[in-house]
């Protein structure tokens, strides 16, 4: 059975995320990001993993993080909310709040090169509908 490791920083939604992947007849395990080496995650055969959310910034040098090596495990990882922004953060990009000034709403998403898009015009707009922070 495949398997998903969802790495938890505090977030909220971290059970529901297991849940969902679950529904799937997938195997799903929650640990939090400290709490599992980059080894351990080779030696257990994850087929994904999920970066959750959480309620720090990025930029708060006692904020939770994960080892960089776990990037170079072969394993395609997802991030969401503050995971998805400590992914950018810690690539070097920058994590900026919205013009909007608010968590929800739409953006643009410029999708292009990459099978995970197939299908998805070039430039969609998005609905952004909640976060942990």
């Amino acid at each position: 059975m495949d398997k998903i490791l969802v790495l938890d920083f505090g977030g909220q939604y971290n059970q529901l995320i297991a849940r969902r992947v679950r529904s799937e007849q997938v195997y799903a395990e929650i640990r939090h990001c400290d709490k599992i080496t980059p080894p351990e995650i080779k030696k257990v055969g994850y087929r994904g993993i999920i970066l959750t959310g959480g309620p720090n910034s990025v930029y708060e040098p006692s904020s939770p993080r994960y080892d960089p090596a776990v990037l170079e495990l072969g394993i395609p990882v997802l991030g969401i909310c503050y995971g998805f922004q400590l992914l950018a953060f810690l690539a070097g990009g920058e994590v900026a709040t919205a013009d909007s000034g608010s968590e929800y709403g739409s953006t643009t998403l410029y999708a292009k090169g990459s099978a995970l898009f197939d299908g998805v015009p070039e430039e969609s707009v998005c609905w952004m509908s909640h976060t942990d922070t």
